[in-house]
């Protein structure tokens, strides 16, 4: 098929998904798992894989682009772990670092942009630079309360997480007096989640990881219980709208299936 033909075909396609897409169940809020930017940077045969950081920010804003038009309000993007700060050569940490900066100062915080700016994870293991820019961001975007919402995870795990909400919940209930045996007694679900990064959020409806990998990688791990997942062949900066489009059909049509 000659290639006007074929990107023809591609962009009729993609309308057509876009219109059933938006006639069906739709996510409130979704995780982004953008796993493959330097797999993504070597099959295009650049030499500093860490380039593909760049090009997967891009493709980030895409998506949010995507979501904002089919009002999706809640997204949340795995963008690096405490794993990979501490294993990553230090090159392609910064460069990471300064994709990020220029990815949040010149686009999400934006004025004309409408998304709220939130982080999960822990700032103090990042660059002050890196972490100036992103606090930053969620105090200039905080009046942002009538539209999308975007958390960054980054620094983040979700075990960590975890841990900081029990370690949070327990100096609480100390400060007020109670005992532990107290405490462990009358402990709830609603407790833990209130203590955690995401607290005053949805949990998120649909999870999607891109790369072909078909693991969690400790992300949201309290706040998935009930996602539906959806892992992608395409390394993330080769995302396309009809893959997240066809992600959300299957989440749809999951949706509409009659209950057992």
């Amino acid at each position: 098929m000659p290639p006007l033909v074929r990107r023809s075909c591609r962009a009729l396609y993609t309308r057509r998904l876009r219109r059933s897409t938006a006639s069906g169940p739709l996510p409130r809020h979704i995780g982004l798992i953008m796993d493959g930017n330097r797999r993504w940077a070597r099959q295009m045969g650049l030499s500093e894989l860490g380039v593909g950081h760049r090009y997967g920010a891009q493709r980030a804003l895409k998506v949010l682009d995507w979501c904002e038009s089919l009002g999706i309000r809640h997204v949340t993007v795995f963008v690096c772990s405490t794993e990979n700060l501490a294993r990553r050569e230090k090159a392609e940490v910064a460069l990471l670092m300064r994709t990020i900066e220029e990815m949040v100062t010149l686009h999400l915080a934006r004025p004309d942009n409408p998304w709220r700016v939130r982080i999960a994870g822990t700032l103090e293991a990042l660059p002050a630079t890196t972490a100036r820019a992103l606090t930053t961001a969620v105090e200039s975007t905080a009046g942002r309360t009538e539209g999308p919402e975007i958390t960054l995870a980054i620094g983040y795990g979700g075990r960590r997480e975890l841990v900081d909400a029990v370690r949070d919940l327990l100096s609480e209930q100390a400060a007020a007096g109670a005992e532990l045996a107290h405490v462990a007694e009358r402990l709830t679900v609603d407790d833990i989640t209130r203590h955690l990064y995401t607290a005053g959020q949805p949990d998120p409806d649909l999870i999607i990881r891109t790369s072909g990998e078909q693991r969690m990688s400790n992300f949201l791990l309290w706040q998935s219980t009930h996602a539906e997942l959806q892992f992608c062949e395409a390394y993330w900066p080769a995302f396309r709208e009809i893959d997240f489009l066809r992600a959300l059909r299957s989440y749809g049509a999951r949706q509409l299936r009659p209950s057992a």
